[in-house]
């Protein structure tokens, strides 16, 4: 009798202990994902120069375009919206160049590209263009000039 009381006290510690751990951890991840991914869509201006739009809209960033004056479009051509959620082993191929650095520890994270000859990082705080700091602006269209 006494064995069956230690084997119902321990199976209490654990269900306690399982929904404890259930919690805790539904907490974290929703603070890791509050804000959501980074959404860059790979497109063209209206004269056919490539551009990238960025759109965050957990941090209120709508609409800003990074047009590359002198790009060519690849010849396969994406034209689309890529969202980050997910890391992935860096570097990797994006429509107009690499994704070189990326931290998604907590959403929207960190993502470095290089396009068109330009090093464009996506930080929470703040739009680095080339190691040159921006504050985020929306419905803002920044050219970039042609790279040698």
């Amino acid at each position: 009798m006494k064995s069956n009381g230690i084997a119902r006290h321990f199976l209490l510690v654990f269900i306690i202990a399982l929904v404890g751990y259930a919690v805790v951890y539904s907490i974290i991840e929703h603070r890791r994902t509050r804000n959501g991914p980074w959404q860059i869509t790979f497109t063209h201006d209206v004269s056919g120069t490539p551009a990238i739009v960025v759109n965050q809209p957990g941090l209120a960033i709508t609409n800003l375009w990074l047009v590359f004056a002198g790009g060519k479009i690849p010849a396969t051509n994406f034209s689309g919206t890529l969202t980050f959620t997910q890391p992935q082993a860096v570097p990797f191929d994006v429509p107009f160049g690499q994704c070189v650095f990326m931290d998604m520890t907590s959403l929207p994270g960190t993502i470095a590209f290089e396009l068109f000859g330009h090093e464009i990082q996506l930080i929470p705080r703040v739009l680095t263009i080339d190691k040159k700091e921006r504050a985020w602006e929306s419905n803002t269209t920044i050219p970039l000039p042609a790279t040698d």
